[in-house]
């Protein structure tokens, strides 16, 4: 008889029961003279026992100001050492963290402000072009529970001056009160209604994903893992910080935003064990002008994640950046995220031809999307995980974490996967649109439901096509008002400064109307389809990894 598509991760090592604080503590107790974080564009380090302090002061700090257990802290800011700072102060205090967007721009950062009813955001003054005190100022008479807000490169100082105005003792009393179930962060995915969803997530979530995936990779004092990723999303702040915190290795920070050159530069001059990244961002690396000029030697390890993973990109990573033990997971915001992991000792093929196996404590199982009814190993099906790792729910959203997580607590991810003989996973396509470019989620439906409040814009329908640098890009077919006409960069610009840049389609069409089922439903495989064909592209041979 054909075995089942069904799976459990069995491990040696126990699931943590114990708080993000509590697990930095015994860490810092453990190797307190070992460095915790460098950011190199900062110029800042701080061993585990300096991080702690920091961490203390700026708990202290937040509670000085009024931050009550369960409250929601926004933080808005590129890649920076207060924003690690932060992540750690606000677990330690049982304030649940808002991880908002850098390329969020004023729609996006009013609903997430309103939505999640965050009272404190703590923000930088600005990246790159985008003014974040000027976008707060304009969105904050319409999110009437924000009532602080601190800016960093203007307040940090002041913050942690202010913990003289709280105990120690009185910061003991409140990581008392705390449990290891309690939420403790909010992670905005975008689904298919359009507005995005706070995945809730917990300290038993986030603690013991980022410890098994450090488990999985080898990690210990010696090692010091490159995180060019940003922290806002769960690859940089449970991959990269927890699974170093958890193991006593070196977070290593390039720089605010990914920079090549940075990466490179760090991995030699900071000696890093391990390096992370989606695929874009080592191509980026490996087809440099610049790159022979770096040493990689002190690579042994790293992640490869975010999306389709060109087969040919792995084997030189593997080759040329001395990253033998690389591995590449799978997973999903409201998984905390990782389900599947390769193991560094998986043959190649295993290693860019799956997402890996099971991993410890969770349970996977494909099905069969009409009837629920697990499907022969083989046979495609919707992608199922359930154990420690599934989210709590969706913030002040029960219809949504309902559609998400059946009665049994499986999360259905809405992917579609075929489970080999040994277990291993292969992601063969989507059942929901989502597009991921360049490792960032885009949903079609979000971006159409944005468009349509343009006013020459009659319907519209967003798709995903293939892009050698990105994976994907977006492509809108657009159906305009009668008497209306406007050019594609009119309503490109339509689009700056109110959605994320990589949300703001590459690729425009105007059409009178689209492919259609008999029974009215869009078909946008036939506008994939011959969009590929129109505009000269192809699909490139890849692994999917999430």
């Amino acid at each position: 008889m054909t075995a089942l598509s069904y799976a459990s991760g069995t491990a040696d090592t126990p699931l943590l029961g114990e708080t993000i604080i509590q697990n930095l503590r015994r860490t810092v107790e453990r190797v307190p003279d070992v460095e915790a974080l460098v950011v190199r564009h900062q110029g800042y380090r701080a061993t585990y026992r300096q991080f702690w302090d920091e961490v203390g002061l700026v708990a202290r700090g937040l509670l000085a100001r009024g931050v009550r257990k369960g409250d929601r802290v926004g933080i808005w800011a590129p890649n920076r050492a207060e924003w690690v700072v932060v992540q750690y102060a606000t677990a330690q205090i049982g304030a649940i963290l808002v991880n908002i967007n850098p390329a969020y721009r004023t729609s996006e950062l009013e609903y997430a402000l309103q939505q999640s009813g965050t009272s404190l955001l703590i923000l930088a003054r600005a990246f790159r072009t985008a003014d974040y005190v000027a976008m707060v100022g304009e969105v904050r008479s319409r999110c009437p529970e924000l009532i602080d807000t601190l800016v960093l490169e203007e307040d940090w100082e002041a913050l942690k001056q202010q913990a003289a105005k709280v105990s120690p003792a009185a910061l003991a009393e409140r990581e008392a009160e705390l449990q290891f179930d309690d939420a403790i962060n909010i992670q905005y995915t975008s689904g298919t209604t359009g507005f995005p969803k706070g995945a809730t997530l917990s300290h038993h979530n986030l603690v013991n994903n980022g410890f098994f995936i450090g488990e999985t990779l080898g990690y210990g004092e010696r090692d010091r893992v490159c995180i060019p990723v940003p922290f806002y999303h769960c690859f940089g702040m449970v991959l990269g910080n927890l699974a170093c915190t958890s193991h006593g290795a070196t977070m290593v920070v390039p720089a605010e935003a990914f920079d090549p050159v940075a990466v490179m530069q760090t991995v030699q001059e900071e000696r890093c064990t391990s390096l992370y990244g989606v695929p874009t961002m080592f191509i980026a690396e490996l087809d440099h002008a610049d790159f022979s000029k770096f040493d990689f030697q002190s690579l042994r390890t790293g992640i490869m994640a975010g999306s389709p993973c060109p087969v040919e990109v792995m084997k030189r990573v593997i080759r040329d950046m001395h990253m033998s033990e690389v591995t590449i997971c799978y997973g999903m915001t409201e998984t905390s995220p990782v389900s599947t992991q390769s193991k560094p000792t998986d043959s190649l093929e295993r290693r860019v031809g799956t997402v890996g196996t099971v991993h410890p404590h969770v349970e996977i199982k494909v099905v069969d999307p009409g009837t629920g009814g697990l499907v022969p190993r083989g046979t495609p099906g919707e992608f199922c995980t359930r154990g420690y790792s599934v989210m709590l729910g969706y913030w002040n959203n029960e219809q949504a974490t309902r559609e998400a997580i059946d009665a049994a607590r499986w999360m259905h991810t809405g992917d579609l996967a075929v489970m080999d003989a040994e277990g291993a996973i292969n992601i063969v396509g989507r059942i929901k649109d989502m597009v991921i470019r360049g490792g960032e989620n885009v949903y079609p439906r979000e971006v159409e439901e944005f468009l349509y409040t343009h006013p020459a814009v009659s319907d519209v329908q967003v798709i995903g096509v293939p892009d050698r640098k990105y994976g994907e890009e977006l492509m809108a077919w657009v159906k305009l008002r009668p008497g209306a006409s406007p050019s594609e960069e009119e309503l490109r610009a339509y689009c700056r400064g109110k959605i994320s840049t990589y949300k703001i389609p590459r690729y425009w069409k105007f059409v009178d109307s689209f492919p259609m089922t008999v029974t009215g439903k869009v078909q946008k495989y036939k506008m994939r389809e011959h969009a590929i064909e129109e505009l000269g592209l192809r699909a490139e041979a890849t692994v999917q990894t999430a």
